[in-house]
C-alpha cells in the first residue's frame, strides 16, 4: 500500500515500515531512543518489533500498565522521571508501541518532555490503527473525563503493520471496528455498507479497509487540523459515547467498557437524534441500531444513568460557551456540527436505545 503523505508526517504500512523506521533512525543519530510499551505489547509485540528495528543507538524499554484507568498525569510522572534518570536528552527518540492509550499518552510525554523530543507511532490495536494514531491529538485523562489533557502534535511518522492484529482478542478487534463504521457513516455510505459485513474482521481485506479509513480520517485532518469545523465530524457519537465510557469507568458497580463498545452506543443515541432533529431517514436508522447491537450486544445502561450521562457532557471538549455541541446527520456523509440538543430528546433517545 502506498505511504500516506499527510503534509508534517508520513504513515506507512506493513512491508514498508521497518525501511522508513531505520532509514530514519540511521539519518537522524538519536542519542538514545525510548520505546514505551504497556503489559500487553511488551509481552506480544515487542519482540516482533525489534526484529525489523536495525540501529546502533542505546535502546531502552519503558512499561506501563494497560489499560485506559492508567492513561492519568500520574503515569506520565512516571514515565518522565524514567526518562529523566535514563539519560533522556533533546536528542531522544521516543517510539510508542500500542494501543491508543499508548500513543495518546506517550505522544503527550514525548510532546512535553524537555519541551519536546520527536516521537513515532506505532499502533498495535485496529483503534490505534485508525483513530489514535492518526492527526496528531495527544492527551491524557483527567480522574474519569476523557482526554481533558494534551497538545495536538504529530510525531515524526506513524507504521501501521497489521500483523500486530494477530495479538488482539476479537473484541478489541470490534471497538476499534467502530471507528471504522463511523469513518462510512460521516463520509461515505458505500464505505459503510461494505464495513457492515462483520466477517470483513476475519478477511484478508482488512489491511485495505484500515488503510481506506485512515485516508478518510486523514483527509478530514487535512483540511481542518486544529479542529475548527470540519474536524469535529469525527467526533459524531462521540459526545455521549465519551460522556457513557466515563461513567462506566468511574462506578464500581459496572465494567469499564471498551471505547468501541460506548461510542457504539453513542452513534445510535446521535443517530436517533438525527432522526429527531434532522430527518435521518428512520430506515437507515433502524438499520445502524441494528448493526451496532449486533456487534456488541446491548450494555447495562440503566435509567438511573441517564442523568450522571447528562451531568457529564459539560466536560465534552467540543462545547462553547456553556453549550454543549453535538454532531449529526442529515443521512450517511451529510453531517452538521455544532447542535444544541434538549435534555429531553437525550432521555427520549436513550429510551429508544433499550427499547
Amino acid at each position: 500500500m502506498k505511504l500516506i503523505d499527510t503534509g508534517n508526517y508520513n504513515v506507512y504500512f506493513n512491508n514498508d515500515c521497518s525501511n522508513a523506521l531505520n532509514t530514519f533512525v540511521k539519518k537522524f543519530k538519536f542519542s538514545k531512543i525510548f520505546i514505551l510499551v504497556d503489559t500487553n505489547t511488551h509481552r506480544d509485540c515487542l519482540a516482533l518489533f525489534l526484529s525489523d528495528f536495525s540501529t546502533t543507538a542505546n535502546i531502552e524499554i519503558i512499561e506501563i500498565e494497560n489499560g485506559e484507568e492508567h492513561k492519568t498525569i500520574d503515569t506520565c510522572v512516571g514515565v518522565w522521571n524514567a526518562l529523566s534518570e535514563l539519560g533522556a536528552d533533546r536528542q531522544s527518540l521516543m517510539i510508542n508501541l500500542g494501543g491508543g492509550v499508548v500513543t495518546d499518552l506517550g505522544g503527550f510525554i514525548a510532546s512535553t518532555f524537555q519541551r519536546g523530543i520527536e516521537f513515532i507511532n506505532v499502533p498495535t490495536s485496529l483503534l490505534a490503527m485508525v483513530d489514535a494514531s492518526v492527526g496528531g491529538k495527544t492527551g491524557v485523562d483527567l480522574g474519569s473525563l476523557k482526554n481533558q489533557v494534551g497538545v495536538i502534535n504529530t510525531g515524526a511518522m506513524v507504521l501501521i503493520d497489521t500483523t500486530y492484529l494477530k495479538t488482539l482478542p476479537y473484541n478489541e478487534l470490534k471497538s476499534g471496528y467502530v471507528e471504522m463504521l463511523k469513518h462510512g457513516l460521516i463520509q461515505n455510505e458505500s464505505y459503510w455498507s461494505t464495513l457492515k459485513d462483520f466477517s470483513n474482521l476475519k478477511k484478508e481485506k482488512l489491511p485495505q479497509l484500515i488503510y481506506d479509513s485512515v485516508l478518510i480520517k486523514q483527509n478530514i485532518v487535512a483540511n481542518d487540523p486544529h479542529e475548527i469545523d470540519l474536524r469535529k465530524t469525527l467526533n459524531f457519537g462521540h459526545t455521549l459515547g465519551h460522556s457513557i465510557e466515563s461513567l462506566f469507568l468511574k462506578d464500581n458497580t459496572k465494567r469499564t467498557l471498551l471505547h468501541g463498545e460506548a461510542i457504539a452506543v453513542g452513534i445510535i443515541l446521535a443517530t436517533f437524534i438525527s432522526h429527531k432533529l434532522l430527518n435521518f431517514p428512520l430506515a437507515k436508522l433502524s438499520s445502524i441500531k441494528s448493526t451496532m447491537i449486533d456487534l456488541f450486544g446491548k450494555i447495562d445502561l440503566k435509567s438511573k444513568d441517564y442523568q450522571e450521562i447528562i451531568n457529564l457532557l459539560k466536560f465534552d471538549k467540543k462545547n462553547s460557551h456553556g453549550n454543549i455541541n453535538f454532531v449529526l446527520l442529515h443521512d450517511i456523509g451529510d453531517t452538521k456540527i455544532n447542535c444544541h440538543v434538549d435534555e429531553l430528546l437525550i432521555l427520549e433517545a436513550f429510551k429508544y436505545y433499550l427499547s
